[in-house]
């Protein structure tokens, strides 16, 4: 058993999970969490809790941030901003196809990494050198997807919550189209797709599950008995773990647990045995 707590380095941002390592933070006390370029403030979201299993690894939270490490905060959040507006300046003066995404700027160094999309590939070196003039410092900058574009800048998915990308998720698994159709869903990308303009990432949540029932459940069609009489399958509750049956008596539907329903080949198993048992 051991404790584990959760920071965001920007409000309703990406979690983190640290080590409280002896510290008690509150949830909204500014914290240090320990970085490449040294300790950074962030927001504990989940005050520190104890979890059943043994969680190793994590980095180890350095206590609660003091008034040297907020005002060197605040003063990095001014750059940032500042560099931004710069490079949306310096884009259209350009006439180039880019969109400012995000800021990084790492202190220590002097380094601003700017992330930008495009529809394709831009030739920025012009835009680097002014960029660095103005800016008086060294500059980076860095084409990202849709997928990464969306969880920089956030927002709110189809299902009314933060996108996954923003919040918890920490890598992009493959998703295919074929996820959709095993779980029912409209093949239609304005219904499947996120707020990135891909398949959304929840599609691969259930995935499994749906695999599960209809590898063991009967298909639709298929004669088959229940509880309440002979009928055929026409359809799958897969959330509720049931199978819907139309009754031979009278056409009535019924919803039937999975495990009560039994396939023509369960009853001659049960019967006459499986194949291949010894005649008594």
């Amino acid at each position: 058993m051991g404790m584990i707590m959760a920071v965001s380095f920007t409000r309703y941002g990406r979690l983190y999970y640290l080590d409280p390592g002896g510290h008690s933070p509150k949830v909204g006390d500014k914290v240090l969490v320990p970085t490449d370029a040294g300790p950074e403030v962030a927001e504990c979201v989940w005050a520190p809790q104890y979890v059943s299993e043994d969680i190793d690894g994590l980095p180890v939270c350095q206590g609660l941030a003091a008034d040297q490490h907020l005002a060197r905060d605040e003063s990095n959040r001014r750059r940032r901003a500042e560099a931004r507006s710069v490079s949306k300046r310096l884009i259209k003066r350009h006439e180039l196809p880019m969109k400012v995404v995000g800021v990084d700027y790492l202190d220590v160094d002097n380094v601003f990494t700017v992330y930008f999309s495009a529809p394709h590939r831009v030739d920025f070196r012009a835009l680097v050198r002014d960029l660095a003039r103005n800016l008086r410092a060294r500059v980076e900058l860095r084409q990202i997807g849709p997928r990464d574009e969306a969880r920089l800048q956030g927002g709110i998915g189809p299902c009314g919550r933060d996108l996954c990308c923003a919040t918890f998720l920490k890598d992009f698994e493959p998703v295919s189209v074929r996820m959709a159709k095993d779980q029912d869903l409209p093949v239609n990308p304005l219904r499947i797709a996120g707020a990135c303009g891909r398949l959304m990432c929840c599609l691969k949540y259930e995935h499994p599950l749906y695999q599960e029932f209809r590898a063991s459940a009967p298909r639709t069609g298929t004669a088959v008995d229940t509880p309440e009489g002979s009928g055929t399958v026409v359809g799958h509750n897969v959330p509720g773990d049931s199978v819907i049956v139309r009754l031979n008596d009278g056409g009535r539907r019924c919803a039937c647990s999975r495990a009560s329903v039994c396939s023509p080949r369960k009853q001659h198993d049960e019967m006459y045995g499986k194949a291949g048992d010894p005649e008594e």
